[in-house]
């Protein structure tokens, strides 16, 4: 059985709003819900240099891309 705790925070409106548009959710809640089911899903939020993963990941899909317009 699965435990649930309610739990509270501060955020600025501004982005709150950002985070509702960015999910496409109407509700803080499920917005919020969403955001934290990313970021523990997300393959990029466990790596020490997130960004540079990122980056070099982009650079390889461009470069793939790049090498099929070629053909």
């Amino acid at each position: 059985m699965a435990k649930i705790m309610h739990v509270q925070t501060v955020l600025m409106v501004e982005d709150i709003d950002a985070l509702k548009t960015k999910t496409g959710e109407s509700s803080t809640k499920d917005a919020l819900a969403k955001a934290v089911s990313h970021y523990l899903e997300c393959e990029f939020t466990h790596v020490e240099n997130m960004w540079a993963k990122k980056l070099e990941k982009a650079v390889k899909r461009r470069t793939k891309d790049t090498s099929e317009e070629e053909k």
